[in-house]
């Protein structure tokens, strides 16, 4: 076995592992690159269609980014005024200038119900409450279209997820449930990054990086010679094609992006946030890696932003991380128009509740489920809208009631898939509908 290491770390179970690549193996994990792989069998489906899911941990302030009522009292209405857009009778935070400017390239969903009401993202990553799952739980979405369509390219990963590790274990990614290893999601750490790049070698096993790639190329000349052994499958062969692969290393390496282009999306700030060190940053460039990546095959990527979990100082925090959002949101909008990827890939930004209309003695919002917000773009959808209205104070919805399976059922049909006929087998064999009853939106055509 060929194995590439990364350094040891300790995980919040306190056991010490590496991330490492091997043929055959994914240690960080325990997933099989060759299971990964064998995915790709599932379809012959050879379109690209992707989504790029931004994850707003903690549930955001509807009433400071897309839902203001100026005329609200001020222990409601806060501290921020509503600009207007570029799409006329459509108002958003002041916050939001970059947004405004380009409304007409999104839509903001103001009346999202259903929430589950638990700090985490599997509402959002799976598209199911967390009650009453089956059998090895619910997975995400994008393991779905792992096993629904393998990848797109060998070399890249269907489902990748650029996540930090947060220290509220439930932010993180469910999972890929009854779907099994084989389709979770990908995630180049630190450490696994370093070692697709072939950066952290043994040199006292290999010497250097020019003797690595001397005995690749020796492996690959036997295999061309003499073939695989019998014992091995065509997955195996694909596992050693990603190994030897620089396709996903190069789409992660931002250095390789137009400064300008880079420039666009702003600075990382990893301190935001008084509590960042625990995972909560404002790390941009995740952004421009994931439209990075899904040029380069990926199906399915989820970036988790920075934390509004604002029970106090919500308008002081709001100020810094509602603007970074704000800008690097709309340079991966633009940068999908500028490559004409509008229809092929579609964007959605969204947390798992909303925050109380009354400011509390802190200066905080707390948690509130009744109603919260949402933004679309891309996905080839008729955007430049608002769907749903609150009443005055946006303590629930008025206007078109928006579920949040309605926006995952969206998010299938922009992938080509239909929820409510499609299934997938769980555990016992039973094929379950990826959604029973909630069917796409029709505003968005």
């Amino acid at each position: 076995m060929i194995r590439l290491r990364g350094k040891g770390r300790s995980f919040c179970d306190r056991s010490n592992r590496r991330d490492f690549l091997s043929i055959g193996t994914l240690g960080l994990s325990a997933l099989t690159l060759s299971d990964l792989l064998r995915a790709e069998s599932a379809s012959a489906n050879s379109s690209h269609k992707s989504v790029i899911m931004i994850y707003l941990t903690g549930g955001p302030p509807h009433q400071d980014m897309v839902d203001l009522k100026p005329d609200a009292p001020a222990e409601i209405r806060g501290e921020f005024q509503p600009i207007s857009t570029n799409v006329p009778g459509i108002q958003i935070s002041e916050l939001m200038p970059h947004t405004a400017a380009m409304m007409d390239k999104f839509v903001a969903i103001r009346s999202l119900v259903g929430s589950d009401g638990r700090h985490s993202s599997f509402q959002c990553a799976t598209g199911h409450p967390f009650a009453n799952q089956p059998q090895g739980g619910w997975p995400e979405v994008g393991s779905v279209i792992s096993k629904l369509y393998g990848p797109v390219d060998p070399a890249v990963p269907a489902n990748l997820d650029l996540s930090m590790h947060m220290e509220h274990l439930p932010y993180n990614l469910p999972g890929p449930g009854f779907l099994g290893q084989a389709h979770a999601p990908f995630k180049p750490t630190g450490e696994s990054l370093a070692d697709m790049t072939l950066e952290e070698i043994d040199l006292s096993r290999y010497g250097n990086r020019r003797q690595l790639l001397a005995k690749f190329d020796t492996v690959r000349r036997n295999l061309d010679k003499h073939g695989f052994p019998q014992d091995a499958d065509a997955f195996t062969q694909q596992a050693l094609d990603l190994l030897t692969s620089n396709k996903l290393a190069e789409a992660l390496d931002l250095s390789k992006e137009d400064p300008k282009v880079r420039e666009r999306y702003g600075k990382d700030d990893p301190n935001v946030l008084p509590y960042s060190n625990k995972g909560y940053q404002a790390i941009v460039s995740k952004f421009l890696a994931a439209r990075r990546l899904v040029e380069a095959g990926a199906r399915f990527v989820t970036i988790s932003y920075a934390d509004f979990d604002w029970h106090s100082s919500n308008f002081k925090h709001g100020k810094k991380v509602i603007p970074l959002l704000d800008r690097a949101m709309t340079a991966l909008v633009s940068d999908l128009h500028e490559r004409g990827m509008q229809d092929d890939v579609t964007v959605v930004v969204w947390g798992e509740f909303g925050r109380t209309p009354k400011i509390n003695a802190n200066a905080g919002r707390d948690h509130w489920t009744k109603v919260c917000c949402g933004l679309l773009a891309g996905g080839g959808m008729q955007t430049g809208q608002v769907i749903g209205a609150t009443n005055k104070y946006a303590e629930e919805a008025v206007e078109r009631p928006v579920h949040f399976n309605e926006v995952v059922s969206q998010i299938y049909k922009n992938l080509g898939v239909d929820p409510t006929t499609t299934t997938v087998d769980d555990l016992t064999g039973r094929p379950r509908y990826l959604q029973d009853e909630f069917k796409p939106l029709p505003e968005l055509g």
